[in-house]
């Protein structure tokens, strides 16, 4: 059975850091695509970053500069550091894993990630 299973969310004021992890069992991701996305009350899930298996990375302009994705194949997981932090960063946060994705420019919460984890919380206040 394959398990996506985020950990690390928490509350955070302004300015801080957290690191979010995304442990794959059952699978491996190895040669995959990683995704973390994020969803707010009353809007839609959207891709933030995005590893490939070669290195290559995606960030949404909003996080770029301040959040990096980076990938442990030996150990499964994948990690956002989510550095200087604003209210806005405020989210349920999800990591997905894609078989195959071929878009550099976006990142979408669509089919082409088949396996989700049921996300960590994330809360930026002061």
């Amino acid at each position: 059975q394959v398990q996506m299973r985020e950990s690390g969310g928490g509350s955070v004021q302004p300015g801080g850091s957290l690191r979010l992890s995304c442990a794959a069992s059952g699978y491996s991701i190895s040669s995959d695509t990683m995704g973390w996305f994020r969803q707010s009350p009353g809007k839609e899930r959207e891709g933030i970053a995005a590893i490939w298996p070669g290195g290559s990375t995606y960030y949404l302009d909003s996080v770029k500069g301040r959040f990096t994705i980076s990938r442990d194949n030996a150990e499964n997981t994948v990690f956002l550091q989510m550095n200087a932090v604003k209210p806005e960063d405020t989210a349920m946060y999800y990591c997905a894993v894609a078989e195959v994705y071929d878009d550099p420019w976006t990142i979408e919460p669509g089919p082409d990630f088949g396996y989700w984890g049921q996300g960590t919380q994330v809360t930026v206040s002061s």
